[in-house]
C-alpha cells in the first residue's frame, strides 16, 4: 500500500472510463481509498464503471464534474486531442488536474494550460510514470551524486506492433495519433530526467503512416553540455522498451522503462554488475497519485518543467515532419 501523509482526503474524479481509469481506480483502492466521482461520454459507461469500483457519484455531463464543489482534483484519461478543452474548463473552475500523456497537443496549448493553473492557484501535471517511480529517484540520486560520473549518452528504444488499421487511434490523425505523442513522450521524458539541460540541437528521420501521422522515427539530440540522446520509436515494428544511460564510470540499463522497478548498473572498469530494485511496477499509478496529492498540499513537485521541455521538443519535431492535427489547422 502506498501511504500518504494524513491530511483532509483529496476528493478525486476521473474523466473517461478506459484502461487508465480502471488502473487509477485500482490504485486508489491500493491506498485504501475510492474514487469520489466519474464521468464518460455516455452515462451508461460511467454508471457501470462506478458500480465496479464503488464510485460515489456519476455525472450526466462533463460540465457537472468541472463545477462540482465537492471535487478537488480530476484525472483526465481521454484521448490527446480532447485534453485542452477539458483542461481549460477544469483549471478555470479551480480544479487540480492530473492529465494523461501527452498532456496537450503542442507547447502553445501547454503554455495556456500552465497560465490557467497559475491564475487559479491549482496544480497541473502530466501523468508521466517515469517521474514518480521509486527506481528513477534512486537512479537519479546516484547520477547527481557523481558516483557514475557525467552522463554522456542516453540510448532509448520503444517499439510496438499495432494493428495496421488506419481507424485505430494510434494511426488516426483525428485522434492525434502517431508514435511521438503516444510512446515517444516516455523516451524523451526519461532522457530529460537524466540530462543537465534540455537538448537544443535535434536531428531526425520519420516514416509516416498512410494517414500522415508519424509511424516510426529516429531522433538524435544534443544539449549545451554535450550530452547526447538517441531515440528509436515505432508503432509498426516491435522492439524492446530499453534505456541505456551511459556515464563516464559505468552505464545503467533499464528494461520496460515506462514503469520499471529494477535496473542494472555496469561498472566501466571492471564489468561488475549491480542490480538495483526499488518500488513495484504494479504500483505505478499509485505513486503518481500520491505525488500529486503531496504537490496539492504544497509538499512536492510534479516535474512540470520537464513536461514543458519535452512538449517543446515534440512540437518542434512534428512541425519539422509536417505532422499536423485538425485542432492545429
Amino acid at each position: 500500500m502506498i501511504a500518504v501523509k494524513e491530511h483532509r482526503q483529496i476528493r478525486w474524479a476521473v474523466l473517461g472510463t478506459g484502461v487508465i481509469a480502471n488502473e487509477m481506480a485500482q490504485a486508489l483502492q491500493s491506498m485504501g481509498r475510492a474514487l469520489d466521482a466519474a464521468g464518460s461520454r455516455t452515462y451508461g459507461k460511467a454508471a457501470a464503471f462506478a458500480e465496479k469500483y464503488g464510485v460515489k457519484k456519476v455525472y450526466a455531463g462533463y460540465h457537472e464534474m468541472f463545477s462540482d464543489p465537492e471535487i478537488d482534483a480530476i484525472y483526465l484519461t481521454t484521448p490527446h486531442n480532447t485534453h485542452m478543452p477539458y483542461l481549460e474548463q477544469a483549471l478555470s473552475h479551480g480544479k487540480h488536474v492530473l492529465c494523461e500523456k501527452s498532456i496537450t497537443l503542442n507547447s502553445e496549448e501547454l503554455d495556456r494550460a500552465m497560465s490557467l493553473a497559475k491564475e487559479n492557484g491549482v496544480v497541473l501535471a502530466e501523468a508521466m510514470t517515469i517521474y514518480h517511480m521509486p527506481l528513477y529517484r534512486e537512479l537519479r540520486e546516484r547520477v547527481v551524486s557523481g558516483a557514475l560520473g557525467k552522463v554522456n549518452l542516453i540510448q532509448l528504444s520503444f517499439g510496438s506492433f499495432k494493428k495496421y488499421d488506419m481507424t485505430n487511434r494510434f494511426f488516426s490523425r483525428s485522434l492525434a495519433g502517431g508514435a511521438l505523442l503516444d510512446i515517444g513522450v516516455y523516451a524523451l521524458s526519461l532522457a530529460r530526467m537524466f540530462v543537465n539541460s534540455s537538448p537544443d540541437q535535434v536531428k531526425s528521420f520519420v516514416q509516416k503512416a498512410p494517414t500522415g501521422v508519424d509511424e516510426s522515427a529516429a531522433i538524435a539530440m544534443s544539449n549545451r553540455e554535450g550530452q547526447l540522446v538517441t531515440a528509436a520509436l515505432s508503432l509498426h515494428s516491435r522492439q524492446p522498451k530499453r534505456a541505456v544511460i551511459s556515464c563516464e564510470k559505468g552505464y545503467i540499463e533499464i528494461m520496460e522503462y515506462p514503469r520499471a522497478d529494477q535496473a542494472v548498473i555496469v561498472d566501466a572498469a571492471t564489468g561488475a554488475r549491480e542490480t538495483v530494485k526499488a518500488g513495484r511496477s504494479a504500483d505505478a499509478l499509485a505513486y503518481e497519485l500520491a505525488d500529486m496529492e503531496r504537490a496539492i498540499r504544497g509538499e512536492g513537485d510534479m516535474c512540470l518543467s520537464y513536461t514543458a521541455d519535452v512538449m517543446t521538443l515534440m512540437t518542434a519535431l512534428r512541425r519539422e515532419w509536417g505532422v499536423v492535427y485538425p485542432e492545429e489547422e
